[in-house]
């Protein structure tokens, strides 16, 4: 099946599950979550229960126009099917999320701080397939000045930007059995490799 018709059954999806649910909901529903995994945010069931649908259908429409815009756009073809699957794979954590928030607003409260770090790391994981496959362009992958300047530069950072996500993945789904901190999990190693990363990039272009 085509990327684009499975966007849109998961966009279907999200509203479907959003109009069945509407007159279960409170009025003001939990939307919101800190990073004890308590609730510290509500909002009203007519925004709490269509932002999400909303987000994934302005997503969808961007990720359906990056392949089309972009300049270097052959070599996302090349690639593509790593692309479309990062793409489906965050758009079901998309949804994932937004019956997360309609169960524990139902009662089913399962903990916020489990779900994110599990789902972090598959997205983490699945990151580094994708830039262990990409090729240069201008939006996805690690866009630096030098990257974008020299193929051997890009080559050699994705590769080692691969690495670190996969590793960054394990550190995130070691998270679930430190609920308190899990968020620390999830953010110190992807900021620590991004910024490693950008420096890497630079100095291997030093070399040229």
């Amino acid at each position: 099946m085509q990327s684009w018709k499975i966007m849109v059954a998961i966009f279907i999806a999200s509203l479907a599950i959003s109009i069945y649910f509407y007159p279960s909901m409170p009025e003001k529903m939990a939307s919101h979550w800190n990073a004890e995994g308590k609730v510290n945010g509500y909002m009203s069931k007519n925004v709490a229960l269509f932002l999400i649908p909303l987000i994934i259908l302005f997503l969808s429409l961007l990720f359906i126009a990056i392949p089309k815009i972009d300049p270097l756009k052959s070599n996302i073809q090349n690639f593509k099917k790593y692309y479309d699957g990062f793409v489906i794979l965050f758009l079901v954590f998309m949804l994932t999320l937004h019956i997360q928030i309609i169960l524990w607003n139902t009662g089913l409260k399962i903990p916020f701080n489990l779900f994110i770090p599990l789902w972090v790391a598959i997205l983490f994981f699945y990151i580094g397939i994708l830039l262990e496959n990409a090729q240069q362009n201008w939006f996805i992958g690690i866009r630096t000045p030098w990257t974008l300047s020299s193929e051997r530069v890009w080559n050699k950072t994705h590769k080692l930007g691969a690495k670190l996500f996969k590793i960054a993945a394990i550190i995130a789904l070691a998270g679930m059995f430190f609920p308190k901190y899990a968020i620390w999990f999830i953010l110190i190693p992807a900021l620590a490799f991004a910024f490693c990363l950008i420096v890497y990039s630079y100095f291997e272009y030093q070399k040229s």
